[in-house]
């Protein structure tokens, strides 16, 4: 595949708006078509980002043949019936974190995309932002030696709103699935997704979602994260990590981060990585690298390792009793 890749986009959220401008940022990508529930909403959405197509459903928008690859923002527990549905159509789909709101869907959803040969991925767009990526090359250089400890966090305080997306446990709220999965992907991208210990514990609010989590794991080589989150409790929003020659410390907001602080014998040095876009482009990019090398999934945040995620996020709940609808 040499043109443009031609993007749609399920859903006319915020996060929708993000990808959108991100897309403006990708040289060989174009964001044709955007489905919503209503006409409404898609033409409002496609007048903003000048889009020609405008589908007042989503069923609408998956059959539009000239469609490549479809962006599913739609809140989490829509996820699964989203993507499900693209792939039917035989378009690939960037899903965004969390993938679904259990392991259980995660699958289900998965062996869609496998059985159909089409492509498949999380949007954990942190993975594929400059500082990122090179923060995996010194570590697989050596930079700091073997990797012994991860700090990560994620919090920020929002008003409570009880049929808000953040605070609704219809709609897969709480602190765990919107943003501690970026300290536990951060987590897996580096030390794998199979840690052999998980202990947690969460402060479960008035409307039944976790405001604030905290949760420890351990590996088999001994190596340990300590991870946490909240949606009423601002944190640095910060990752370290710590090796047996020195450390590093990823710049905050870790997630669309742009610095790294390495620090070995005494010495500290700091590299810049300025964001070309709004950050959301990169991921954009790796599916195009993607579908452009004929891959039903990518090797930077394959499918196996969201399973294992979607796994660890049902067990670090667990403890706490917090159940989603979706659930069953």
């Amino acid at each position: 595949m040499t043109d443009p890749i031609r993007w749609g986009i399920l859903g006319t959220g915020n996060i929708a708006k993000q990808f959108a401008r991100g897309l403006t940022s990708v040289g060989d990508a174009q964001l044709i078509a955007v489905g919503s529930r209503a006409v409404e909403t898609a033409d409002a959405f496609g007048d903003e980002f000048d889009i020609a197509h405008r589908h007042a459903s989503y069923e609408a928008l998956v059959a539009d043949a000239e469609v490549d690859a479809i962006y599913v923002s739609t809140p989490h527990p829509f996820h699964k019936d989203n993507s499900i549905l693209c792939l039917q159509s035989g378009k690939a789909v960037l899903c965004e974190k969390p993938f679904t709101v259990n392991a259980g869907e995660a699958a289900t959803v998965v062996d869609v995309a496998r059985a159909q040969k089409c492509f498949l991925m999380e949007a954990m767009w942190t993975r594929f932002v400059p500082a990122v990526v090179r923060l995996r090359q010194l570590l697989a250089d050596g930079a700091i030696g073997e990797v012994r400890m991860i700090q990560a966090d994620f919090g920020f305080r929002a008003g409570v709103d009880p049929e808000g997306r953040l605070f609704n446990l219809a709609l897969g709220g709480g602190a765990l699935l919107d943003v501690g999965i970026y300290s536990l992907s951060f987590a897996s991208m580096i030390l794998g997704s199979a840690p052999s210990q998980v202990v947690s514990t969460a402060d479960i609010g008035a409307t039944g979602v976790d405001e604030q989590s905290a949760f420890l794991l351990r590996y088999a080589g001994g190596e340990i994260a300590v991870l946490s989150c909240a949606v009423r409790t601002s944190t640095p929003i910060e990752v370290q990590i710590f090796g047996t020659e020195g450390s590093i410390s990823v710049g905050s907001p870790f997630f669309k981060s742009e610095s790294l602080t390495i620090k070995r014998g005494g010495e500290e040095t700091r590299e810049e990585f300025p964001l070309d876009g709004n950050g959301y482009n990169y991921e954009a990019i790796e599916v195009g690298r993607c579908l452009r090398e004929g891959r039903i999934e990518s090797d930077v945040m394959p499918l196996d390792e969201t399973l294992a995620l979607m796994k660890l996020l049902d067990t670090i709940r667990e403890p706490w009793g917090l159940k989603y609808p979706s659930d069953g």
